[in-house]
């Protein structure tokens, strides 16, 4: 049986990737999670099946998900993650680590100083820590070639990871073709996954699924994949997914659009004491906002997209209405130093005047001067750097072009 290995066994591949992956049939996932053993070890207690409860304007309802076979926990097993990869039943690698978890520049090429050890353990043959070395280290000790796909929401991701990956090669000596042999499709990834909570679990056990590692989700699900594959590949356009020659329109207007109207939400409904977007979508004033940075967006995008923008906003913003999916605010503030400079400076570098986007960022100040007045540090990787730039009175274009 062909199969496929997920690093990142995180709330979105299970409802995302695991869930198309088992309505195309035949294929099974080997999980691999970086760090903690906590999903390994909620999945195991169901025997890797999980309940997916898919949420709409008309309520909920609860799918069954079995395609699961196993979780790697790398800090535990850290040359099974090569292993699993280098075998010859694998024919694909999907990712989902978020933007942090490449360890890119802001201008997207990987830094390789924040890559360090991995240098030094790969030289030396032994196992690596991040996602990239032990990517490198699967694809250096295989022989056929695999297709390996990034699913973060990061522009050209499949470029971006094999830019990166041949970086680290070169880093570690091993031979450029050990990664110009495989194909790195791009892919646009869209479905919202609020954070599990205690009340999914109840809902999930008293429905008599299994309630270990639940996952909660809406109806909407897009999945579009650059037609770009070294072998084998699941019947995936069967279940729903698009098969495109160019994923790059599509990947914008999400990024743009959705993920750039929910960054501001996030922060300017934090600013005003909320807590979840369907309750910040309906305040007349953050609307209006998410509006004007979805329309600034539009006026971006390429023509193969930009005739459809308006509809697409109203659909995300009957998205974000949705009273049966608590989508934390505090969820999609987190990495802002790592996500604003797509979801908003990319519009507002395409356009002479941003006043919506303007606002997002003035919003995402505010929150972090509030963040740090309360003592606290923002979930973020440039947190310390953000702090002392707020501190010297650092704008948020300052900021998020030079403390990172």
């Amino acid at each position: 049986m062909n199969r496929i290995v997920h690093i990142g066994t995180g709330a979105f591949h299970r409802a995302h990737q695991a869930w198309y992956v088992a309505a195309a049939g035949d294929w099974r996932i080997d999980g691999v999670s970086l760090r903690s053993a906590g999903v390994r070890d909620a999945l195991a207690r169901d025997d890797y099946v999980y309940a997916l409860e898919i949420a709409d304007a008309n309520g909920r309802r609860i799918e069954t998900i079995d395609v699961i076979d196993s979780v790697t926990v790398a800090p535990e097993e850290p040359k099974t993650v090569a292993r699993l990869i280098a075998r010859p039943e694998t024919q694909l690698v999907t990712i989902t680590v978020t933007e942090k978890g490449y360890h890119l520049h802001p201008d997207g090429t990987l830094d390789l100083g924040a890559l360090a050890d991995d240098v030094v353990a790969l030289r030396a043959g032994e196992p690596p820590v991040t996602m990239p070395g032990h990517l490198l280290a699967g694809l250096a000790a295989r022989d056929a070639p695999l297709t390996v796909m990034s699913c973060d929401n990061l522009p050209a991701n499949g470029e971006k990871l094999r830019a990166a990956l041949l970086v680290l090669a070169e880093a570690v000596g091993v031979a450029a073709d050990r990664v110009t042999r495989h194909r790195f499709p791009s892919t646009m990834v869209d479905r919202i996954t609020p954070a599990v909570d205690d009340e999914l679990r109840a809902r999930v056990a008293a429905a008599g699924a299994p309630s270990h590692a639940p996952v909660a989700t809406e109806a909407f699900s897009e999945w579009v994949i650059e037609d770009d594959f070294a072998g084998p590949m699941p019947d995936l356009a069967a279940a729903s997914a698009q098969i495109v020659k160019n994923v790059a329109p599509f990947e914008l207007r999400k990024l743009r659009m959705l993920n750039g109207a929910h960054s501001t939400l996030a922060y300017a409904g934090l600013n005003k004491g909320l807590t979840y977007v369907h309750e910040a979508v309906t305040d007349t004033d953050l609307r209006a906002l998410a509006r004007g940075v979805m329309n600034e967006a539009a006026e971006t995008l390429p023509d193969a997209v930009r005739g459809d923008a308006a509809a697409y906003a109203d659909a995300l913003l009957a998205r974000f209405e949705n009273p049966h999916l608590a989508h934390s605010l505090a969820q999609i503030a987190m990495d802002g130093s790592l996500k604003l400079p797509i979801r908003i400076l990319g519009t507002m570098a395409d356009r002479t005047d941003s006043p919506a986007c303007a606002r997002a960022l003035r919003e995402w100040e505010s929150w972090l001067d509030a963040e740090f007045a309360a003592g606290r540090m923002p979930d973020d990787p440039a947190a310390e750097a953000l702090r002392d730039g707020r501190a010297k009175g650092q704008r948020a274009r300052e900021l998020l072009e030079g403390a990172i």
